[in-house]
């Protein structure tokens, strides 16, 4: 009796000291436990989503791909499939299994020795602790933290509050953090779209997602996805024959096509940056912003593959051969050796290849799929040596003059050759990474709303955007604003300027100055008009010294082709650096009638609850939100707020001027193309850069190609050559199944039809006559004498004393030229004046 009453004296005081050692345990990592009740009104980081125009996915920006869905919105074979694999009792449970830790315990003391990882017994309530407020240190003091944070949660939140938080919260591999995520980036399928395996499949991911990928651990995956479904029956959830039906259907994940999304590298970085601008780092990448972008994404494949395809014809052509991506000595399993080398950066779409066999006029090249195919001669003859100093090898008369058997190469299908006749199936060109870089870009010259952009080759190979962030010099590109101020100080299209050669002083102790013209001729006098389409570079700077260079400078700030400008006369030349996107918006604002834009990539900005907090077009809309609107009523007006910076007569001269560039001057590529089209080259000294702005009446574009550092493009290398093929190749596109219209021509003009290549009034039958703007009463009259912008006896410049231009302080010794009467002009229908339009508030703003 007393060995009874002794042991259960013993007991007790074990019970005691138990609970009093479970009591001091618990008050000792009960202390400076993190904030858990801040969960109740907890937001996840969510990403970010950047969208087309049509609503089209372009980008995600984040520092974790998480979308978030409320447990309400979530299905319940979802919640059922998680429930099953992670913790079953979840609804019953105070925030720890103790039935499931007695169960781990006994499973775990089985399984020693056994190799097998330990089984778990931690609660959705203690992975959402460990999640959210502890580390994933492996120790005692920190799963005892965990259980007594789960049990705190259990009383300050609801059981559908902790499992929203952990279902949005949970990281299940392939960069997808919560169950919506990982719906997309596995099965691009919404949580509703979801099977029940796929819902499985998704619930068999927590415990280790790298071990169980469906494409690299397909047999893992399946066996796990099945050993879940078993779950849910075994718990009720599913009946059997569900279970069995659902584990016979095949495991296949499914990405995005790509009619679902756009590819835009360049303009969605652009975009991240003005976000980040805008609203800060953390809200971008956690804060769920829904941001609406002008990116056209059909203009945005055309000027992405016009300057893919221009870069790499210009490669060929200027640059050659330099070599084969990798060689392999031994041809004994090239199938896994081809595997293994690295793919060039920047190679998207083409495919690796081995040659296999040369033969007189083709190469026999081999996949590591094992396929076969044909690269013939033709698409390899370009192949000369690259050497340096804009040298090649030797000329080649043959494949084995380039390749060799066992060299691994770039290679792209191709289906037509040079005379657009069909090849035979399998037929490849020989590619490689071009070393020259450029730029596109496309906008609305009325809205200001960019198009499309693309800022280089490739994105992998760099992702500086040579549209926004290239200070490149635009050269003869940026004459056309000095002709503007020339006309705004009083001259006209028919107004005389000297092309000979002078000298210019540049200051004390320098040297004189004495520009030429490209390729060292010159014609004399000539019309205004033809300086810019012939790009005479004597002709501008004797305009710009007699303007001012403190106008031309003006004239550069206010289109904001730069915000400083030295007023030296070599920039009326386009030596000051500028890029390709301020180059656009400038040319915008001369085809809309002389109205200020700002290039816009951002549409709208949306919170993650859907409210708009950022908008591009700020105007406010009377009448917009009226509910009794109906078809009958007319739209509501919108104000146009764009500032007026040019007379819009002088901004159409100039507009038609520059059709003169198309028609007969340095752009005359372009001339077959039948819609309304204007536009300027531009090359700089030593053609290091090679431009092309171009317009129709709704659309701008711009091309710019050069060397990251700047060399020489080549000594016959021009925008005409270099630019203007890839303009060509992008606005044939842009136009398709457009009705074209004209250049629209502001009131307060008047239409003379003149021969462009004296500016003289023409007589009925001249083929080559004009419609020429001129201001009423500047129009050439039927017998004048006109002035000429030239020279004195001393070989320094002057001005003529025409209206709005002050004489140059050397003499006034302009020359004159007399001519002889014309007869009337031929009676025909002369442009019709017409306002230009205001800003739409959505759409593109207009025809291309």
């Amino acid at each position: 009796m007393r060995l009874l009453s002794a042991l259960l004296s013993l007991m007790l005081l074990g019970a005691v000291i138990s609970a009093a050692a479970a009591v001091a345990v618990f008050n000792h990592y009960n202390k400076n436990l993190p904030e858990y009740t801040y969960l109740k009104d907890y937001q996840p980081p969510t990403l970010s989503r950047i969208y087309a125009d049509d609503g089209r996915m372009m980008a995600v920006v984040a520092s974790e791909q998480r979308l978030f869905v409320p447990i309400d919105a979530i299905p319940k074979k979802v919640v059922d499939a998680f429930l099953s694999a992670e913790d079953s009792e979840f609804f019953q449970h105070n925030g720890i299994d103790y039935l499931g830790i007695l169960r781990a315990a006994l499973v775990n003391l089985q399984n020693v020795g056994r190799e097998r990882h330990p089984m778990g017994a931690s609660t959705i309530t203690q992975q959402v602790a460990k999640n959210m407020l502890l580390t994933n240190e492996i120790s005692i003091s920190r799963k005892i933290r965990e259980a007594i944070l789960a049990m705190k949660l259990e009383k300050a939140l609801t059981k559908q509050r902790i499992l929203e938080i952990y279902l949005n919260e949970i990281f299940l591999g392939n960069r997808s953090y919560g169950i919506a995520a990982a719906a997309l980036n596995y099965f691009n399928k919404s949580l509703d779209e979801l099977t029940l395996p796929e819902a499985a499949y998704l619930a068999a991911l927590p415990k280790a997602p790298n071990n169980y990928n469906p494409v690299r651990d397909h047999a893992a995956a399946v066996a796990r996805r099945n050993w879940v479904l078993g779950r849910m029956a075994e718990n009720g959830r599913i009946t059997r024959e569900e279970a069995e039906l659902a584990k016979k259907e095949p495991l296949e994940t499914r990405t995005r096509g790509a009619k679902e999304s756009v590819t835009a590298d360049y303009f969605a970085e652009e975009v991240r940056r003005q976000l980040v601008e805008k609203f800060g780092e953390e809200l971008v990448l956690e804060g769920g912003l829904a941001v609406k972008t002008s990116l056209d994404p059909r203009l945005q494949a055309a000027a992405s593959k016009a300057l893919h395809d221009g870069l790499i014809a210009f490669d060929r052509r200027n640059r050659g051969w330099r070599g084969p991506v990798a060689h392999l000595t031994d041809l004994n399993d090239w199938q896994k050796q081809l595997k293994g080398v690295p793919i060039p950066p920047g190679s998207d779409g083409w495919q690796m290849a081995i040659v296999l066999t040369l033969k007189p006029k083709e190469v026999l090249i081999g996949f590591a799929d094992d396929a076969k195919g044909r690269i013939p001669w033709e698409e390899i003859s370009w192949a000369r040596k690259e050497l340096a100093n804009e040298k090649f090898g030797p000329a080649i008369h043959k494949p084995s003059d380039v390749l060799n058997v066992g060299d691994v190469i770039m290679v792209e299908p191709v289906t037509l050759d040079a005379k657009d006749k069909p090849y035979p199936e399998r037929t490849f060109t020989l590619r490689q990474i071009p070393t020259v870089q450029g730029a596109i870009v496309a906008l609305d010259p009325h809205t200001g709303r960019v198009f499309a952009m693309n800022g280089g080759f490739s994105t992998k190979i760099s992702q500086f955007n040579r549209a926004t962030q290239a200070m490149r010099q635009p050269g003869s590109s940026f004459k056309p604003f000095i002709y503007m101020a020339g006309l705004d100080k009083g001259f006209t299209p028919a107004s005389l300027i000297s092309d000979s050669p002078t000298d210019y002083e540049q200051g004390p102790g320098l040297p004189l100055w004495r520009p030429e013209n490209y390729g060292g001729e010159d014609f004399g006098p000539l019309p205004l008009r033809q300086g810019v389409e012939k790009s005479q570079n004597v002709m501008t700077v004797r305009l710009a010294n007699a303007i001012g260079m403190p106008t031309v400078v003006e004239y550069a700030k206010k289109f904001g082709i730069a915000d400083e400008m030295p007023e030296l006369l070599s920039f009326s030349l386009g030596a000051k650096e500028t890029t390709p996107l301020r180059m656009v918006t400038a040319y915008g604002m001369i085809v809309n009638g002389g109205k200020k834009i700002v290039p816009t990539l951002i549409d709208r900005v949306q919170d993650r609850d859907g409210k708009t907090i950022w908008r591009a077009d700020s105007r406010i809309c009377q009448g917009c939100q009226s509910e009794g609107w109906t078809l009958e009523l007319r739209p509501p007006d919108l104000p146009d707020t764009r500032e007026q910076i040019e007379d819009p007569r002088t901004a159409y001269q100039m507009v038609n001027i520059l059709q003169g560039v198309v028609k007969r001057g340095t752009a005359v590529r372009l001339r077959d193309i039948d819609f309304p089209l204007a536009g300027k080259t531009g090359t700089t000294n030593d053609s290091k850069d090679a431009w092309f702005i171009g317009f129709t009446p709704d659309l701008v574009c711009g091309v710019y190609v050069g060397f990251d550092n700047p060399v020489p493009l080549g000594s016959r290398e021009t925008g005409s050559s270099v630019a203007i093929p890839i303009f060509r190749s992008f606005i044939l596109e842009a136009i398709k199944d457009k009705d074209p219209i004209p250049f629209r021509v502001p009131p307060g003009l008047r239409m003379v039809r003149v021969n462009p290549r004296t500016e003289t009034l023409a007589p009925p039958s001249d083929k080559e006559a004009i419609w020429e703007a001129f201001i009423p009463g500047t129009e050439p009259q039927e017998s004048q004498i006109r002035p000429i912008l030239g020279e004195d006896a001393g070989g320094m410049l002057t001005a003529p004393n025409l209206p709005g231009v002050e004489a140059g302080t050397e003499g006034n010794d302009t020359g004159t030229e007399a001519l002889p009467p014309a007869p009337m002009p031929l009676p025909g229908p002369a442009p019709t004046p017409a306002p230009v339009p205001a800003p739409a508030t959505t759409g593109t703003g207009g025809l291309y």
